[in-house]
């Protein structure tokens, strides 16, 4: 029987029916990636930047304060030198955990470095305009101001990076080696005469050496565990939302382990070159101040050199024993049946 024109027919087997999931090949839009493969988002990005950005003006504080408590000027240019560190690294850490924040939405990963950069930006802007308003006005406060923006910046480019867990892994992990590093300075003195400081010069620098050794294992030991404790956390708070994670490999916990490590070296980078003069000023004011300097300066790199390597090796060592045994998969199995 032949098909009159305009006669209702059931579906022609030659014309191919379009799959919904090819709607996505067309001219600008996107392919849908599974659950797996998507970027995962940073759980507590948030509390974490709070927590940062609190930690920061808390070291703005306590630096404005024991500046503007000091008596004479030269005291000040001694006490700004020693707590420029502490600033800058607290800067590092609320820079990254701000744009990690504002970022953790955004998937794009253009678009997604160009607002952390923003962010950074931003969060050091505001950093120096607070320093500057609080603080006397002398060519300290612009120093410290300065190398503080120039701090966030770098933090928030850092948080553009695509894995958005190990970047909030490093900065809670650079977060919590902070905060017991100020916790600990209050054992110094009993550390200090536990490891046998006496009346002799000699004696004092090497009780010294060892309260810096043991302060960095510690803080290097708690980093790794947090890095860890974050990142298991993350995967899986993603589990139970998504019902799959993507699976992160060793290296994001060696990275995220070894990341306070590195901010403490970098920040040692920045107080070079931003804050140099402040470095001379300090160093000129005697004898004794340019030995100091000059040991803090070689106490902060081995501080970070020990904190790199202990909190990697903690995160890897706490990563492993999660694993399980590989599966052994029976010859017999693989054997066809009647071989």
């Amino acid at each position: 029987m032949s098909k009159q024109p305009g006669s209702s027919t059931a579906a022609e087997p030659d014309q191919p029916e379009v799959a919904p999931a090819e709607v996505t090949d067309l001219p600008g839009a996107e392919p849908a990636l599974p659950a797996a493969d998507r970027p995962a988002c940073a759980p507590g990005a948030l509390l974490l930047a709070v927590l940062a950005a609190g930690w920061l003006a808390a070291m703005l504080w306590s630096t404005r304060a024991a500046i503007t408590s000091a008596a004479a000027g030269v005291t000040a240019i001694s006490l700004s030198a020693y707590a420029l560190p502490g600033v800058i690294t607290a800067a590092l850490v609320a820079g990254g955990a701000v744009a990690l924040a504002v970022t953790n939405p955004i998937g794009r990963a253009t678009l997604r470095f160009l607002a952390a950069v923003g962010t950074g930006l931003l969060v050091g802007l505001a950093a120096a305009v607070a320093i500057n308003l609080t603080y006397a006005d002398n060519a300290t406060t612009n120093t410290i101001a300065g190398t503080t923006a120039a701090a966030a910046i770098i933090g928030g480019a850092a948080a553009g990076a695509r894995n958005a867990r190990v970047v909030g892994a490093l900065a809670t992990a650079t977060l919590a080696a902070q905060v017991f590093v100020v916790l600990f300075s209050r054992a110094r003195d009993p550390l200090s005469d536990l490891f046998g400081a006496g009346d002799t010069q000699q004696s004092m620098l090497d009780a010294a050496k060892w309260v810096s050794r043991t302060e960095s294992l510690l803080a290097g030991l708690i980093a790794g565990l947090a890095a860890f404790g974050y990142l298991a956390w993350a995967r899986r708070r993603a589990t139970r939302r998504d019902g799959v994670a993507p699976e992160l490999r060793w290296p994001a916990y060696l990275v995220a382990g070894a990341g306070p490590g590195l901010l403490l070296l970098l920040t040692e980078v920045i107080i070079r070159v931003g804050g140099h003069g402040l470095l001379e000023l300090a160093a000129a004011l005697s004898d004794a101040d340019q030995v100091a300097q000059t040991a803090l300066g070689t106490s902060r790199i081995d501080n970070g050199i020990w904190v790199l390597f202990v909190g990697a090796l903690t995160a890897l060592v706490a990563f492993g024993r999660t694993l399980g045994p590989r599966p052994t998969v029976d010859e017999d199995e693989d054997e066809p049946a009647g071989a």
